[in-house]
């Protein structure tokens, strides 16, 4: 089976959507509530960095970024040939009373988003959970709606996007790959 791969975006594209999300973010911040940053692991860190980056001078200093694991936390965890690879929850903040905003590279299913919540809620209980995603391509099994997205891309059950972000990745781009 070949892939076919098309850009759907590329770095500039990417910084373009960036600054729209943190904008966005700023936006519908929660007065007098700190705000935090978690992103999934692995290109939703990178995602969150770039964000808190772009969010310092709209919210008048810096935005605290965690990263979250949801290896253990997944609902397919134990139907694989291969042992799941643990990367660690780093979050040197407390979630308790903060407005935490969950940042993914692309929503799919809601799965990821549920394990995640269920991750950051074992750690306190936030002020309010709100979610940004960079790619939002449909086709969910669980009821979850982002509150930030940096770029909706309708999809085939069979497509995928895939992000490509430093330093996870050597380029950043956002792609679009269909089998066939």
């Amino acid at each position: 089976m070949t892939e076919r791969e098309s850009r759907l975006c590329d770095a500039d594209g990417l910084a373009c959507l960036l600054d729209a999300m943190a904008r966005r973010v700023g936006e519908g911040r929660r007065a007098g509530v700190p705000l935090r940053l978690i992103g999934v692991r692995t290109r939703g860190v990178p995602i969150a960095q770039r964000l808190a980056e772009r969010l310092r001078p709209l919210v008048g200093g810096g935005v605290p970024v965690g990263a979250v694991d949801i290896t253990l936390y997944r609902d397919d965890i134990g139907r694989s040939d291969r042992w799941p690879v643990l990367r660690g929850t780093e979050i040197a903040f407390q979630v308790d009373g903060a407005e935490i905003v969950l940042v993914d590279d692309v929503l799919f299913t809601g799965r990821t988003v549920r394990a995640a919540l269920n991750a950051i809620c074992d750690l306190g209980r936030p002020d309010c959970i709100r979610l940004a995603v960079l790619v939002d391509r449909g086709h969910r099994e669980i009821p979850v709606q982002p509150d930030v997205v940096g770029l909706i891309v309708p999809t085939e059950q069979r497509e995928r996007v895939r992000v490509r972000i430093g330093p996870v990745d050597p380029v950043d781009e956002i792609i679009k790959v269909a089998e066939g």
